[in-house]
């Protein structure tokens, strides 16, 4: 659900970038490739209720919060987006995403297409990317390569993602995730594209401008 927290009439010199992609098209690789070659962007880091898993620490793959500090975020609008999946709360939080923007600081979000739609509600300047398989049949195999799910996981997963590749229409880029380089190059290209737009570089430069113009 969306709160009533809006960047939008905000000044920011960083930009927002939204990755959303069914599960087993390759976001999590992308996006981990895109951060070790572009420093300048960075993975906002989200709210949970659940539990962390083996491995996961708090403040790098979440903040992992009780239930209760959650719905007081949520009664203060501190969240961008947020969802209850699984019996568990995820959110975003909109003055960590703020501070980040206003300092220059490129921000990535990874997150589903409902969330997405809350987040260029609040936010339109953000830039939306979705990633897809090179075809439902990839994916499958993908998935089953895996080794995690069982089949009937997997029957699931293939179906929810054709519901969300409805949602294609709705983002400004797609891309193809048929050969790893060639997506990575294609991802790379978005994020420095943006970057020279007009509007991001008369913020980033405008003592520049300011003595040209």
């Amino acid at each position: 659900m969306a709160p009533s927290h809006s960047l939008a009439d905000k000044t920011m010199c960083g930009h927002l970038y939204i990755v959303t992609a069914p599960s087993g098209a390759g976001k999590t690789t992308l996006v981990r490739h895109l951060l070790a070659n572009d420093p300048g962007i960075r993975v906002s880091v989200s709210h949970t209720t659940r539990a962390p898993r083996a491995g996961e620490r708090d403040g790098f793959e979440y903040h992992f919060i009780g239930v209760q500090d959650f719905l007081d975020k949520i009664a203060n609008n501190d969240f961008l987006e947020w969802a209850q999946v699984h019996g568990n709360y995820y959110g975003t939080s909109a003055s960590g995403i703020e501070v980040a923007l206003q300092a220059g600081q490129d921000v990535l979000l990874e997150i589903d297409w409902q969330g997405a739609q809350q987040v260029r509600r609040q936010f339109p300047a953000a830039s939306g990317i979705f990633i897809v398989p090179p075809s439902i049949d990839e994916l499958g195999r993908r998935l089953r390569e895996r080794a995690t799910d069982s089949d009937e996981t997997i029957a699931r997963r293939v179906a929810a993602a054709r519901e969300e590749m409805r949602h294609v229409d709705e983002f400004d880029y797609v891309i193809i995730n048929d050969d790893l380089q060639r997506a990575l190059h294609d991802l790379l290209a978005v994020v420095r594209a943006t970057r020279l737009r007009c509007p991001a570089q008369r913020q980033r430069h405008s003592i520049l401008f300011a003595t040209m113009l």
